[in-house]
């Protein structure tokens, strides 16, 4: 299994998620994050804004399934060719799974 870590636009997050759940894949954790890349922030007029708002996607999938969902993440989070901006997708490998309720674990 892999965790994929996408860093979206909040204005888009909406959309992956619903891409993702019209996709089959339904179990997301959103989070709310501050940061800023490769531009070092944005500035506006004599306003320099050093942290960014941007939304953190936790996706855990089937190795199968990565590429599909990076597909889909992208393809929904995009703002247009060439926009800074736009975000980012990491890549990581899950040693095992556990379900609380149940207590059933998945390696």
């Amino acid at each position: 299994m892999i965790l994929i870590k996408a860093i979206v636009r909040p204005e888009k997050s909406d959309e992956v998620m619903a891409g993702l759940l019209e996709a089959g894949y339904p179990a997301v954790t959103k989070v709310p994050v501050f940061g800023r890349g490769k531009q070092r922030g944005l500035k506006v007029g004599e306003v320099h804004y050093d942290e960014l708002p941007k939304e953190m996607l936790l996706i855990v999938v089937q190795d199968s399934d990565k590429d599909f969902v990076i597909k889909t993440v992208v393809e929904k989070a995009r703002t247009g060719a060439g926009h800074f901006g736009d975000g980012k997708i990491f890549v990581m490998p899950v040693e095992e799974v556990h379900t609380i309720s149940s207590g059933i674990k998945e390696a």
